[in-house]
């Protein structure tokens, strides 16, 4: 249970003490009476309270215990806490367990998480609701610092952005901007031969980078295996885990990028070239293997392997048959051959 909590604080991006497996076991020993454990309920509790319209929070602490568990029991009560019993025995002054109030952070911590979800679901609604071109609009005036257009025609909103980085390249020193890639203007036709290329060129990116992040997976999880890293999961978690959600297998080139491309963009350098060597030589490129067994793999080298039942061939004549087809059969004459199964077979 310790583990889920631990997981779902630095996904919330709790950065409290309690991130610690000792730690979060030592104050949910205490309980309400600990300082550390009563800071994070509260640290939830704040976060929960703007998401889920909630009328009751935790504001006490240790010193004024009366007013804390009336606050706690209030909150889990609202909140429609399902461990009914325990959260009645928190008034009634029954201590609780150190498994009771972990349960409690795990609910707190799952509820906090749902509502964030719903929050999301229900944000990304309304922006689909908004047409890309105002989504894109909203963002070139978020970029330039320009207020929101309001009632403005469409010449007058891209005037305003115009003079605005117009304005922006005065104050940036020369060619500081190359030149652009894209010096020829491209007719509807055109535009959309690119739009399918570059949805095939991502769909097969998206396919690549889903692989690599796999077997990022499976190495990192390998690493886990040893006895020495079995004690260290949770550091290994925590240096892992925020690095691994940030990866995204989308890719997030659009038709914008080739529109912003510049000409230094088509300077090609070679990764064996003097300067991009002086910031990635090191001592093991010094090191040479010597000579390692062939392991042999060549397509052209490997033998085709046996038919599973021989190849059917055509009977041949005054081939040597059995069961009386290999010459006539004579029922009991006494002409020269030998007995047969049936009869005698002459030569």
């Amino acid at each position: 249970m310790e583990c889920d909590i631990l997981d779902s604080l630095e996904q919330l991006g709790y950065s409290g003490p309690l991130l610690e497996e000792g730690l979060l076991l030592a104050a949910a020993e205490g309980g309400l009476s600990s300082p550390e454990y009563v800071d994070l309920c509260k640290w939830l509790s704040s976060r929960l309270k703007p998401l889920c319209q909630l009328e009751e929070s935790i504001t006490s602490g240790p010193d004024d215990m009366e007013s804390l568990q009336v606050e706690m029991s209030g909150l889990l009560k609202e909140l429609r806490c399902p461990y009914e019993e325990v959260v009645s025995g928190i008034l009634k002054g029954i201590v609780l367990t150190t498994r009771d109030h972990l349960k409690f952070l795990l609910f707190l911590s799952s509820e906090l998480q749902a509502a964030q979800i719903v929050m999301s679901r229900r944000l990304s609604h309304e922006q689909r609701q908004e047409s890309p071109v105002h989504q894109e609009l909203l963002a070139i005036y978020e970029t330039l610092s320009l207020p929101r257009p309001g009632g403005q025609d469409a010449a007058g909103v891209f005037s305003q952005v115009q003079d605005k980085v117009e304005e922006v390249l005065k104050d940036l020193p020369n060619s500081s901007i190359g030149n652009p890639v894209l010096k020829k203007s491209l007719c509807s036709e055109q535009w959309e031969k690119l739009r399918n290329i570059n949805t095939a060129l991502s769909s097969e990116y998206e396919c690549r980078r889903r692989m690599l992040i796999k077997r990022l997976d499976v190495t990192v999880q390998s690493f886990g295996w040893s006895d020495r890293a079995k004690v260290k999961v949770d550091s290994m978690a925590k240096a892992y885990q925020p690095r691994r959600h940030s990866l995204r297998p989308q890719s997030t080139v659009a038709m914008a990028e080739l529109l912003a491309a510049r000409e230094d963009l088509c300077n090609v350098v070679k990764t064996s070239s003097g300067s991009s060597r002086e910031k990635t030589a090191c001592a093991v490129n010094k090191i040479l293997m010597g000579r390692v067994p062939d392991r042999g793999g060549r397509p052209s080298e490997i033998e085709a392997p046996l038919p599973e039942m021989p190849a059917w061939q055509k009977r041949q004549d005054g081939g040597r048959g059995g069961g009386g087809r290999g010459g006539y059969w004579r029922g009991g004459g006494s002409e020269q051959g030998h007995g047969g199964k049936r009869g005698r077979y002459r030569y």
